[in-house]
């Protein structure tokens, strides 16, 4: 298998905003409702429950695939599975079939996780679920999940290029909750009731 196709697939099935088509078909622009965000979380206010846990899903394999195929024939300390990683994330952030605007990535990114690390993405849902149990907003059970995964990364001993990787997956989905983030500030961030 070609690295640079393996990519180049990683990035467009990202670009695959599984949230909006969902939303599009049941007669929808996800876009113009709730936070407007194409993830799993608005799909869920919207559509209900079933329709967020499928958007979920979809928007995992996104990750999970791509990662695990580069895992199995470049391994995992490779510039390939670095870059794969990388560009499934992008795709759904930045996705080319729909005007580079798309979601927040944290679904897709533990994709990644759950094929480099099935312990360390059992422990990131844990940690993400203790603290959505303690205040009930998503966004901030994404944003500190993300980096506990890291910090479990590095204390497993990762090789760099995978530290790496997740390193700038942390950032990116900081970078795009960066609203979420002010909001989380201003104590206006929408949480779901417990």
């Amino acid at each position: 298998m070609d690295s640079l196709l393996l990519i180049l697939f990683s990035y467009l099935y990202g670009s695959v905003l599984f949230g909006e088509h969902i939303a599009r078909w049941k007669g929808i622009d996800i876009r113009s409702v709730g936070s407007g965000n194409v993830g799993a979380t608005n799909v869920g206010r919207v559509l209900g429950k079933k329709y967020a846990l499928l958007v979920f899903l979809l928007d995992l394999s996104k990750g999970f695939l791509p990662f695990l195929l580069s895992r199995l024939y470049f391994g995992l300390d490779s510039w390939t599975s670095f870059s794969v990683g990388l560009a499934s994330l992008l795709g759904h952030m930045y996705p080319v079939f729909h005007g580079f605007r798309g979601g927040k990535g944290v679904a897709t990114a533990f994709g990644v996780l759950l094929a480099l690390s099935p312990l360390t993405a059992l422990l990131a849902i844990l940690f993400w679920a203790m603290v959505f149990w303690w205040k009930g907003i998503v966004s901030l059970a994404s944003l500190s999940s993300s980096y506990f995964a890291l910090l479990i990364l590095l204390l497993s001993g990762y090789p760099f290029k995978l530290l790496l990787m997740a390193l700038i997956m942390s950032l990116l989905i900081t970078y795009r909750h960066r609203d979420n983030i002010v909001r989380l500030l201003e104590g206006s961030e929408l949480g779901f009731k417990r």
